[in-house]
């Protein structure tokens, strides 16, 4: 997947909340990537918020296996 192809579809706070999210499109085979300049979790609440990737053409499935509204 090359970056121009990915959409950032939520983000979160906290990594553990991106990481269960992750999770759950993979075990329904959607591809996804966690993007944060958190210092691989270790500074998570402190340097911004983590996004949640998915592929373009994965956008709709994703956000309908995570309930997610537009």
């Amino acid at each position: 997947m090359s970056e121009s192809e990915l959409v950032a579809i939520r983000e979160f706070q906290h990594r553990v909340d991106a990481e269960m999210a992750h999770g759950a499109l993979q075990a329904r085979g959607v591809g996804s990537v966690i993007s944060a300049d958190d210092a691989g979790g270790q500074y998570a609440s402190t340097l911004g918020v983590i996004r949640l990737l998915v592929h373009r053409d994965e956008v709709q499935i994703a956000r309908q296996i995570l309930r997610l509204s537009n």
